[in-house]
């Protein structure tokens, strides 16, 4: 990205007017060149590029070479465009030569034996979130059935998802407010996406919020809030009535995340620059929080488009390290006194980081919660780390055609405890009774938007 930024600063044919005028098509230049990365390094050596042009930087060669032959073309000036098209007829030789070679003939198809990182990134659907602040499922549906898409009704199965292809869409299975789409479908540039009325959203990531589903009106916490996206689904299920307080520790981030909420129509959130483990329980401002959505750091190991260089595994130290934050922010999270339910979730595959760590929270605490049988229609379930595992929810791209997702819902037992939403989730079964931790710390020098 760097050698990007550099490249748009010297090329004076186009100043301040090059590829990166918004900052998403930087970073999907760059993510799209990387998942490219063995293709172009095949196309590279045969076209012989760098040989020919010994100054160029080879990561810089690969970024002109995607976007020459697989993206929307050069749209940068200067020499760098002279020097790209120079060997554009031998680059599209060697292009075809590979396929040939691989008897392919899409150029997705190259990447096949080069996403041994990613297996389930060809296969995972596109899905959108309609916004349910600014428009409904049925306009929608309309909007994209004018510009072309042919609308197939609600899917009955996974597999039906599994067969969308070319521009035939669905309605998803199992959430009412989610489009589905045939993988690799782009929206980037679709009014409906730029204007907030719908949101590009995995499924699985969307399931969080489904299942706190607080009544509007609620105070909710959004303890890890950016990028956002829990955040503006927690607003809409809540009906822009009640307050989200959202928490992140990275200015940046969260200025890129009022942006977007603000763009999604979201009216009814604090945003505050902190760490959730300095929020006090008993602040009487969050003495009416009766849900949090907890989704803290972690490894990642879900994300199916994980680059193809990227450490498919954490170490251990790594995952000792994460797991320890992810016990404790759980811990604190439970001592908020109006709590009656609250999403624990993580994009991580590593039991370490999901079952082992609400096992270890309600052992710690007792028997004052119990874990939710949330979403008994689900498919996939939580391992069998302890009696009751099977409460949670797991996803995968090969059983939900989903990223890698855990999610556990956790209520308070006796009275006062949350009904079940809408009929998906059963009786909460079996948990334990949590003891409060010793010392309390509050948050200073807090920044709020």
């Amino acid at each position: 990205m760097v050698c990007l930024l550099g490249l748009q600063q010297e090329d004076t044919a186009c100043p301040g007017q090059c590829l990166f005028q918004r900052l998403r098509d930087l970073y999907a230049l760059v993510s799209e060149t990387l998942r490219y990365s063995l293709v172009l390094e095949k196309l590279l050596a045969g076209a012989a590029l760098l040989q020919a042009e010994k100054k160029l930087p080879p990561q810089l060669a690969k970024v002109l070479v995607y976007d020459l032959l697989f993206g929307k073309g050069l749209k940068c000036g200067g020499r760098w465009k002279a020097l790209a098209r120079r060997h554009r007829a031998r680059l599209e030789a060697e292009l075809a030569r590979l396929k040939v070679q691989q008897k392919v003939s899409r150029n997705e198809d190259l990447l096949a034996p080069a996403q041994a990182a990613s297996p389930g990134a060809s296969q995972v659907p596109r899905y959108v979130r309609v916004n349910t602040l600014k428009t409904c499922v049925d306009d929608v549906i309309d909007f994209f059935k004018r510009q072309g898409y042919s609308y197939l009704g609600k899917a009955a199965s996974v597999e039906e998802l599994r067969a969308l292809s070319g521009k035939k869409f669905s309605s998803d299975l199992h959430l009412p407010e989610l489009l589905v789409f045939p993988p690799q479908t782009d929206f980037h540039d679709n009014l409906l996406y730029t204007s907030g009325h719908i949101i590009l959203q995995d499924k699985a990531s969307c399931l969080p919020a489904f299942l706190l589903g607080p009544a509007a009106g609620s105070h909710v916490i959004d303890a890890c809030a950016a990028p956002g996206n829990k955040t503006s689904h927690l607003a809409a299920i809540l009906k822009n009535k009640g307050q989200i307080f959202a928490f992140d520790v990275d200015t940046k981030r969260l200025a890129t995340m009022n942006t977007m909420l603000m763009r999604a129509g979201v009216t009814s959130f604090q945003l505050a620059q902190q760490d959730f483990l300095t929020v006090d329980p008993g602040d009487p401002k969050y003495s009416k929080v009766t849900h949090i959505l907890l989704d803290p750091s972690c490894s990642g190991s879900g994300m199916v488009n994980r680059l193809p260089r990227e450490e498919a595994a954490p170490s251990t130290e790594r995952l000792q390290a994460l797991a320890g934050f992810q016990r404790k922010v759980l811990s604190h999270a439970l001592r908020f006194p109006a709590l009656r339910r609250l999403v624990y979730s993580t994009c991580s595959l590593h039991r370490e980081e999901n079952e082992d760590v609400v096992q270890a929270v309600l052992q710690e605490r007792g028997s004052a919660f119990r874990l939710v049988n949330a979403f008994p229609s689900w498919p996939c379930r939580g391992l069998a780390a302890f009696p009751g595992a099977e409460c949670c929810l797991r996803a995968s791209p090969a059983d939900t055609l989903t990223h890698g997702f855990f999610v556990a819902v956790l209520e308070p037992c006796g009275e006062g405890a949350a009904a079940p939403r809408d009929g998906n989730e059963a009786e909460p079964s079996g948990g334990s009774v949590f003891t409060r931790p010793q010392g309390e710390t509050s948050g200073k020098d807090v920044r709020t938007w």
